[in-house]
């Protein structure tokens, strides 16, 4: 239960809303009523690029559009900057086991671009993002292109293409196993140290103890899909972080520029900053996460 509270931190939620998006509570998929999203467009005629967002929250709690303050100025600097936002609420572990989230970001990318002329969006210029728990499942939906694991019947749009043009994790888990390790060898308390525990959120995320599923593991792990072609990665971590380690971010941009060839993923480790912090929604790093998206939307259109 520990770390299922302390991962909780992943999930930003205040008082104050974002503004309402211009379309609400739109159905991507068919298997559950959750399967639901917003966007939020610029000013203009369009097509947009659009980047497509999953809230953080121990893949347990949350909602798109709960993300507060924090998640209304974000939605602010990338419209001003062109950009649309895309929240989505996905299948969560009280509802459906992994690969039920992944299988839920990747419907939400084949709905996107089936439906962009609708919503004004540019359907070769599709990135994702996700922060916490988010970043892990926005990463395996990212990294996967043409894994059947992560096809859902059930979507409203199977047959639209999944890449996209790249991903944004903010301490994100990449290696569910090395969790517990890495904190140790960080010097973190030890009940941060319980990733491993059969009631920890990857446990319950997986249905098994993580520790018994080794299968499951290898599966939910954004290590296991880097390949030559994974898209631009920008990993934000921060080096206080004692809920996911920031070696969880290192390891993953060591193996995906080892495959992929060097640059293919930015790590960015925030000096002193912790989970969920609020560095990673200052306007200055939304100015960084906003020129990766640029440089990626103009090396990278998909279709």
């Amino acid at each position: 239960m520990l770390a299922v509270v302390a991962l909780v931190v992943g999930l930003r939620v205040y008082v104050e809303q974002a503004r309402k998006p211009d379309y609400a509570n739109l159905a991507y998929g068919r298997a559950s009523p959750g399967q639901r999203l917003d966007i939020y467009l610029p000013q203009g005629a369009g097509p947009f690029p659009a980047l497509i967002f999953a809230h953080g929250g121990a893949f347990a709690f949350g909602d798109k559009r709960l993300s507060g303050r924090g998640f209304r100025d974000d939605v602010n600097a990338l419209n001003a900057a062109g950009i649309a936002l895309v929240s989505i609420d996905y299948r969560m572990s009280g509802e459906a086991h992994f690969p039920a989230a992944v299988r839920d970001m990747k419907s939400a990318v084949r709905f996107v671009r089936a439906n962009a002329p609708r919503y004004r969006i540019d359907p070769a210029r599709i990135a994702l993002w996700g922060q916490s728990a988010g970043a892990n499942i926005a990463l395996d939906a990212g990294m996967s292109h043409g894994v059947g694991l992560f096809d859902d019947p059930a979507a409203r749009a199977p047959g639209a293409d999944d890449r996209v043009s790249a991903v944004v994790s903010m301490y994100g888990p990449t290696d569910f196993l090395a969790m517990d390790p890495q904190l140790r060898a960080a010097g973190c308390k030890a009940s941060a140290q319980t990733h491993s525990a059969a009631d920890s959120p990857e446990s319950r995320y997986l249905g098994g103890r993580i520790t018994a599923v080794a299968l499951l593991v290898a599966q939910a792990n954004p290590l296991t899909y880097a390949n030559r072609a994974t898209p631009p990665l920008l990993l934000q971590h921060g080096s206080a972080d004692c809920v996911v380690p920031p070696l969880q971010s290192r390891i993953l941009a060591d193996r995906v520029n080892a495959v992929a060839g060097p640059g293919r993923a930015i790590l960015q480790v925030r000096t002193g900053a912790v989970h969920a912090d609020s560095a990673f929604d200052t306007p200055a790093n939304m100015a960084v996460v906003i020129d990766f998206l640029r440089r990626a939307f103009a090396a990278q259109p998909v279709g």
